[in-house]
């Protein structure tokens, strides 16, 4: 979907940064000025995205040097994708995004509440700092860090180094979904998603200001990597 602005941001951002580039001259701020984007069009622009990535449509297949060189002096993203550092799960690819498109946060099991200030004060930059006014929290199937939260918290065993901190904070999505009914990774999956989104809704003192005042989307979602897609809670 395109925004009714003559020049859509991502083209805004292409011709500011080929402008620069002509010129001479670094001009941040004005890569920075794209137009704001509505986040409804934007989500329904990564769903898009995710539908070619599915079907083999892509039309972001390839990436070198002169496709970085217009962004060089600047970004403005659509998204933030907070996401887990597997390695199956690369958002610009299964959005089928171009560089520059995404501002992507990634930690082992998608954990923000107990994350610390460097996942969410990043998350906080690309809001406040680069005028992202989407974010998306996304889960995926068979996640390694969920799985091993069930695991070693069912078994109250000690996990060595930093892995027990790593699964600490999921301990809450894992307790919350006792005595649910169907499959219990992915009700955790779900869960700790869910968790993620309700934290940043009300992360004080910018991310709340921008969800209070409708400026701002917070969703959280799933991919699934037998078939590809990404789902959207409601």
């Amino acid at each position: 979907m395109r925004s009714p602005n003559p020049l859509s941001r991502r083209e805004f951002v292409k011709a500011a940064g080929l402008a620069a580039g002509a010129a001479g001259l670094v001009l941040p701020s004005a890569v920075q000025a794209a137009p704001a984007r509505d986040p409804n069009a934007v989500l329904a622009e990564l769903l898009e995205g995710n539908r070619r990535f599915v079907n083999g449509q892509l039309i972001h297949p390839g990436r070198s040097p002169k496709d970085f060189l217009a962004l060089a002096e600047g970004q403005a993203p659509l998204a933030v994708i907070v996401g887990c550092a597997d390695s199956r799960v690369a958002p610009e690819l299964i959005f089928d995004q171009g560089v520059g498109d995404l501002f992507v946060v990634r930690a082992a099991g998608n954990v923000v509440s107990g994350a610390g200030p460097i996942v969410k004060g990043s998350i906080e930059f690309a809001v406040a700092e680069l005028g992202a006014r989407l974010i998306i929290v996304l889960g995926h199937s068979q996640c390694g860090a969920v799985k091993a939260a069930i695991q070693h918290i069912d078994a109250n065993d000690v996990l060595p180094g930093s892995i027990g901190d790593l699964i600490d904070p999921i301990r809450v999505a894992v307790n919350a979904v006792k005595g649910r009914p169907g499959d219990k990774l992915e009700n955790v999956t779900r869960a700790n998603v869910e968790k993620g989104v309700e934290r940043l809704k009300g992360l004080d003192p910018i991310l709340s200001k921008y969800v209070k005042a409708g400026e701002l989307k917070v969703v959280g979602a799933t991919y699934e990597l037998h078939t590809g897609l990404v789902k959207v809670y409601e």
